[in-house]
């Protein structure tokens, strides 16, 4: 194992850190969060569209009619519905503040690109006539959502890129001093602006020369389609979870280096099975794998599912200073902090206790996806439950109300607890010797 860490430190650490700090990713990451709070407050319509319980749909048809349920619903079309859109202008917003310019401009210089590469039009059929004709453009809504959020992102970056090398060389409309700042950026933005405009029409224009028509499809097909594929594999939920915990056993972040890449897909993920839950609550679901599944099913306590050896610690640890740090780190545990445990104890760079870090996780994704696959329990319905939501509470929202999700939560609380607890013994065992040491040397 000493040699497995010091290999993985000299070797993978670097390429990390490297990955870490790159820009692109770094914006992709963090311009996602702000999609974040939509997707929380529609999830939460989406939890008062169908609470479980008995006589609800009734007494809420007699309260506020029969369609109490497509008003209750509105918000969802203005925070799910609209996630590409966020992510558009998010991603734009963080690599352009990454770069040191005006990062409302690219957010919304974004907006305008991402809009330009997206098929609208609106068919209409005169009357007498026996074909329909195209009279103008409407957004599609299916596209702006989830569905659109690759293309967003990528053009985000594209039209970032092109602003801030223009702005950086100094090709801007410069207005005299006595002019208004917000005036004046206005017209520091036209060039860049004229140029990503260009552009981005070009893209639209050679996509329409091809077989795919346009950007969205080619995305579809080509990338979109087969990341999907295998975030959403059993595979791919067991390699990124693995690497998840390989980067933190080395003290790196590796739940933010591996969103950077799969939270995307996984956000997608979610959305697909938001949709069909809200079209109807009682149908399979698509996906098992979400954002949900990790943050909710595999994460209990953290990243490792450390709330359990937090449990061990307070219950059976002997060593004063794992007992303390029991105490110290409970609290966080419940709602899903670890890095007390995981610095504390530690968990970083310890031979010992790595082992149990990365198997827990592992064990408990095939426990998950299995239970999940087979219908013993119920999938996450799209509900974006904030992964600080303390288990069994989580497990119960994130399904729809099902009581088989906090069930789920339960038994890989005590499956990670068997494969924390003779790694626990033996770092105990290790810790009262050197208490022992250190009082007899006093």
């Amino acid at each position: 194992m000493d040699r497995f860490i010091a290999a993985f430190e000299e070797k993978v650490m670097p390429v990390a850190g490297k990955i870490s700090e790159q820009k692109h990713l770094k914006a992709i990451r963090d311009g996602i969060i702000l999609a974040m709070p939509f997707i929380i407050v529609g999830s939460v319509f989406l939890i008062l569209g169908f609470l479980p319980i008995p006589g609800y749909n009734e007494f809420m048809a007699r309260t506020f009619g029969e369609k109490w349920l497509t008003k209750l619903l509105y918000p969802v079309g203005v925070t799910f519905d609209l996630m590409a859109v966020f992510v558009s202008v998010g991603v734009a917003y963080r690599l352009a503040e990454n770069y040191k310019v005006d990062a409302i401009s690219a957010g919304a210089i974004s907006l305008a690109s991402f809009l330009l590469v997206t098929p609208f039009k609106v068919m209409f059929t005169p009357e007498g006539a026996k074909q329909a004709v195209e009279v103008g453009g409407a957004i599609p809504a299916a596209l702006m959502g989830s569905k659109g959020m690759f293309v967003a992102m990528i053009m985000a970056i594209i039209s970032t890129e092109i602003y801030r090398k223009i702005i950086q060389k100094g090709i801007v409309i410069k207005m005299p001093a006595g002019v208004p700042p917000a005036v004046s950026k206005s017209f520091v933005a036209l060039i860049p602006t004229a140029a990503v405009i260009t552009v981005t029409w070009v893209i639209r224009l050679g996509f329409e020369m091809t077989s795919w028509g346009d950007m969205h499809n080619f995305i579809t097909k080509v990338l979109s389609g087969p990341l999907s594929i295998l975030g959403a594999s059993l595979f791919g939920a067991v390699g990124s979870e693995l690497l998840v915990q390989l980067f933190w056993s080395v003290g790196l972040h590796g739940a933010n280096l591996v969103s950077g890449v799969m939270g995307p897909i996984w956000l997608q993920l979610m959305d697909q099975n938001r949709a069909v839950f809200q079209a109807n609550p009682g149908a399979q679901l698509p996906n098992v794998v979400t954002q949900q599944f990790f943050d909710n099913f595999i994460h209990i306590g953290g990243s490792g599912a450390t709330l359990s050896l937090v449990v061990l610690l307070l219950t059976v640890a002997r060593s004063k200073q794992l007992k303390s740090l029991g105490r110290l780190s409970i609290g966080a545990g419940i709602f899903n902090i670890n890095e007390p445990i995981t610095f504390g104890m530690p968990i970083v760079l310890n031979p010992i206790m790595i082992i149990p870090f990365v198997l827990s996780p592992i064990a408990i994704v095939i426990i998950s996806y299995i239970a999940m696959s087979t219908g013993l329990v119920a999938r996450p319905a799209g509900i974006a439950v904030p992964w600080t939501t303390p288990p069994v509470i989580s497990g119960y929202l994130a399904t729809g109300g099902k009581i088989s999700g906090a069930v789920l939560q339960i038994v890989n609380f005590f499956v990670t607890m068997a494969i924390y607890y003779p790694f626990v013994k033996m770092w105990d065992k290790k810790k009262v010797e050197e208490e022992k040491m250190s009082e007899e040397a006093a």
